[in-house]
């Protein structure tokens, strides 16, 4: 009897001792992991980390920015800072999806010192970005953009500092000199896709207004500029003209005691460009 009693305390004890082991093999669900079979059950994937969703959403952005631009939307400031004094010129890019751009672009050196300022209006930015190489002599220097249109119309800015433009042989040599007040305009052929503009002066300060018609007063692009020193920060552009009728037009807008330098010629060539009647602008 006493070995009957013995047996069946100790099945006692083993049915007990079974919920306990259960429980403490397989923890109780948390609230993540709950929510990722939740997740699972309705089909759903769990996102990756932060960084890595949005860089997948910017790859997938369709437009003229590459992986260096910088989306800046309507009414925002971005800026590019260069410490090293050995960065004495910066490239800069501004392009759209096809809406128009309108931005303001400033070199800042030193606290309350802006020796070199543009507005820029182009009326479609992927059909015709703006491209431009600001003089950066001297570091620290900032490059500050800003786009003054409306929220609707973000444009890709990017500012680099290595393989910048140059001015070709032909464009230093042909250039003309344009009195304060005065305007020259510059007619090219439909084969020509893109134009080289560099303005000088001999240490003066350089007002200019460069413009990109494509019919009678019908502006395509607007460049605004003023320089404190045309000699040592050269204005140098390259303005995209596709299609028939582009006219380069420059105008010194400074006084007559400043007169300037402009050389105006074709950077590249369409040599498949039909000669054909076009009908329309």
């Amino acid at each position: 009897l006493l070995g009957a009693q013995i047996e069946a305390l100790a099945m006692a004890l083993a049915l007990s001792a079974l919920p306990l082991s259960l429980s403490l093999g397989a923890p109780m669900a948390g609230p993540a992991s709950r929510a990722a079979v939740s997740m699972q059950a309705y089909g759903a994937v769990a996102p990756t980390a932060y960084g890595e969703s949005v860089a997948s959403s910017r790859r997938g952005m369709a437009g003229p920015a590459t992986d260096s631009s910088i989306l800046v939307q309507g009414g925002s400031l971005r800026t590019w800072s260069y410490r090293s004094p050995s960065v004495e010129q910066v490239q800069v890019v501004l392009s759209t999806e096809g809406r128009p751009l309108d931005a303001d672009i400033e070199l800042w050196q030193g606290p309350d010192n802006t020796p070199c300022k543009m507005r820029v209006y182009v009326e479609n930015g992927q059909l015709r970005p703006f491209s431009a190489v600001v003089e950066t002599p001297r570091g620290p220097n900032t490059i500050a953009i800003r786009n003054i249109g409306q929220i609707e119309f973000p444009f890709a800015a990017n500012v680099v500092a290595e393989d910048v433009d140059a001015p070709s042989a032909e464009c230093l040599s042909t250039r003309m000199t344009i009195q304060g007040g005065a305007l020259r305009t510059y007619p090219f052929d439909p084969t020509v896709d893109s134009v080289q503009v560099l303005l000088k002066t001999d240490g003066r300060p350089l007002n200019a207004r460069i413009e990109l018609l494509q019919g009678p007063n019908n502006n395509k692009q607007v460049i605004e500029l003023y320089t404190e020193d045309g000699l040592d920060r050269p204005f140098f552009c390259i303005l995209e003209t596709p299609g028939s009728g582009n006219v380069v037009r420059v105008v010194n807008t400074a006084p007559v005691e400043f007169p300037m330098t402009a050389g105006v010629v074709p950077n590249s060539i369409n040599q498949q460009m039909s000669y054909d009647a076009v009908l329309g602008g």
